[in-house]
């Protein structure tokens, strides 16, 4: 039986099934993959099972016995937790030897490096490859996956990775994906506010949304945050704009990434100026009723501090 063969990768144990944990996982079950999940939140459990996904009791029953045990947390204390166990066994101690703990929660760089580690230590192997694509690339199957390991266990990934994305970029060794995510959200997080300030710039300079759209589109200043994810209605109909700003990818996570971002400048040492005030003005956004809203929404916030 090949290697790339979903019955090859044996048991997965998918534990996470929020708005992205819940797609990833079914399109695992679709292409073949027995996959068994669980989640913390009973309303994602129900819904997951709805949805044709087979849960198990607790996250510990779900990785005894499991080749591959894929994490998709909202933190990396919750990470660290899980692996370590709480006055309970945790995963790492629960888990067969050998076994391969694939992380695709967005955390800080140190403490992905700190999960591994600790995987290592306990007998295991690890990568970490978080995404990006939002909600709607997590139902698409067309996510990017940014991996983090070590060049043996990429063939035991790779066949899961190639089901729930369409690009995989392997960035390097241990947290070396959550590197890449957090230097490319950090620039996201940048160009978003850029745009949206060009945008509201050109409202009161008498310019139609759709005009200035068709300038930046094609000129110097092109950029994913206007091609795709427009901030203003009309010129990208799929954009979250033209839903009154329903996430595809929620203002609070944008803050989440570019606190992250804040930190590994900080231990970096990295004289960076734009990062940490696109930082501050996403943590007031989420702060201030943003956190629910597509982080394209920033331009609502611009609009009201420009009296428009």
């Amino acid at each position: 039986m090949s290697e790339k063969s979903p019955a090859a990768a044996g048991r997965i144990a998918f534990l996470g099934l929020g708005h992205m944990g819940e797609p990833m996982a079914v399109n695992l079950i679709k292409a073949g993959f027995d996959v068994v999940g669980f989640d913390v939140v009973p309303a994602a459990m129900d819904a997951a099972a709805k949805a044709g996904v087979p849960c198990a009791a607790s996250a510990i029953e779900a990785a005894t016995g499991a080749h591959i045990v894929l994490t998709m947390f909202p933190s990396g204390d919750i990470l660290l937790d899980a692996y370590r166990g709480v006055g309970a066994p945790g995963l790492l101690e629960s888990a067969e030897p050998n076994t391969l703990f694939l992380d695709c929660s967005t955390i800080d760089v140190a403490q992905a490096r700190e999960a591994a580690a600790l995987a290592l230590a306990a007998g295991h192997r690890s990568a970490d490859a978080p995404v990006s694509g939002g909600v709607v690339g997590a139902e698409a199957g067309t996510l990017t996956f940014m991996i983090g390991a070590e060049e043996e266990d990429l063939g035991h990934i790779t066949p899961l990775l190639e089901v729930m994305g369409k690009k995989l970029v392997h960035c390097g060794g241990h947290g070396a994906g959550q590197a890449a995510k957090i230097c490319n959200n950090m620039l996201l997080g940048i160009s978003m506010i850029g745009a949206a300030e060009a945008f509201v710039l050109g409202e009161k300079l008498g310019l139609s949304h759709q005009a200035l759209f068709d300038v930046i589109s094609t000129a110097s200043g092109q950029c994913w945050s206007v091609t795709t994810n427009c901030p203003v209605p009309g010129p990208v109909p799929t954009s979250p704009a033209n839903r009154d700003y329903v996430p595809g990818f929620a203002g609070a996570l944008m803050a989440k990434d570019l606190g992250l971002a804040l930190n590994a400048v900080e231990n970096a040492g990295v004289a960076a100026e734009l990062g940490p005030m696109a930082a501050q003005i996403y943590r007031k956004f989420a702060d201030e009723g943003g956190a629910g809203r597509d982080f394209s929404g920033i331009i609502t916030e611009i609009r009201d501090r420009s009296g428009s």
